[in-house]
């Protein structure tokens, strides 16, 4: 069995649970790959690295991020569509994507060496932008949400929106989020967007504080196509892919539709979505209860 290991290293209990992560796939004789700062950071030359997902071989069975769900997001870009499952290892604070904890790492090592693990598929979203600059046409994917934003202003903007080419509305507001069932748990709960099924094949549509006060989040097929154009008073606004910032300029079309690959998260066999909900979400811990 041979895992890949990705993290920002970003802190001390980060760093730890990297050593420990792989001094435990060493002991129990588990190939390991590592994103190339991690060999830096080890000062180990001899140690298989990889800073592209062209480097990630097939014989890759399971990749590691270790951090928080800001770290699994960004190695979604070092995994795109090679289907190599990706488990995140929490040593952050909410974990609704990386939801394995650091003193579980042993007995998450050894149910993928057993194959006792399974893989739920995610759906990404994919921007398509006439004439995008370099970086985002490298790299159009979300796994969480896309969105729009204002820049340089305090004004609102307004999010004219599309769906199949039919109009939708126009929002007025701060912004605007297209998130998936994966992201529902991020940008788009804090913005009164519903929760949503990974298993449901829908995306959600929440405006980011809007003026328009009958302007609610909408649930729509995973398979429609979302169009969004932008009015200010600037001459550009930000659009957002997970947590990637690009500045476009204001009127540009933006097309948002489901990618043509998912994304394969590992879960072992003992945890599920509920589960992650009731633990993130404390419910049922109600002391009226």
């Amino acid at each position: 069995m041979k895992i890949a290991v990705y993290s920002s290293l970003q802190d001390e209990a980060c760093q730890q649970t990297v050593r420990y992560l792989l001094e435990s796939a060493h002991s129990m004789g588990v190939a390991v790959t590592c994103y190339e700062a991690i060999c830096k950071w080890l000062e180990n030359q001899s140690l298989s690295s990889f800073s592209t997902h062209t480097d990630l071989g097939k014989d890759t069975d399971v990749f590691f991020s270790v951090g928080g769900d800001g770290t699994l997001l960004r190695s979604l870009e070092l995994i795109r569509d090679t289907e190599i499952p990706v488990i995140g290892v929490n040593t952050g604070r909410l974990g609704f994507l990386a939801t394995l904890q650091a003193d579980d790492i042993q007995i998450a090592l050894q149910s993928f060496v057993d194959r006792q693990y399974r893989v739920e598929k995610r759906t990404l979203l994919e921007v398509k932008i006439e004439g995008a600059s370099a970086d985002l046409a490298a790299f159009p994917l979300a796994l969480n949400e896309v969105g729009v934003s204002r820049k340089n202003t305090t004004a609102m903007i307004t999010v004219h929106t599309k769906i199949n080419g039919e109009p939708l509305n126009s929002y007025w507001a701060d912004g605007f989020i297209v998130s998936t069932p994966t992201g529902s748990t991020g940008y788009s709960l804090s913005n009164g967007g519903p929760i949503i099924d990974p298993n449901s094949k829908s995306l959600v549509l929440t405006p980011i504080a809007p003026h328009n006060l009958n302007a609610r989040p909408l649930v729509i097929s995973e398979d429609d196509v979302v169009e969004l154009s932008v009015s200010s008073r600037e001459d550009a606004h930000l659009l957002s892919l997970d947590s990637r910032i690009h500045t476009i300029p204001t009127g540009q079309e933006i097309r948002i539709q489901k990618a043509a690959f998912p994304l394969h998260l590992a879960r072992l066999n003992d945890d599920s979505y509920y589960k992650t909900l009731r633990n993130k979400l404390h419910w049922g811990k109600d002391r009226r209860n």
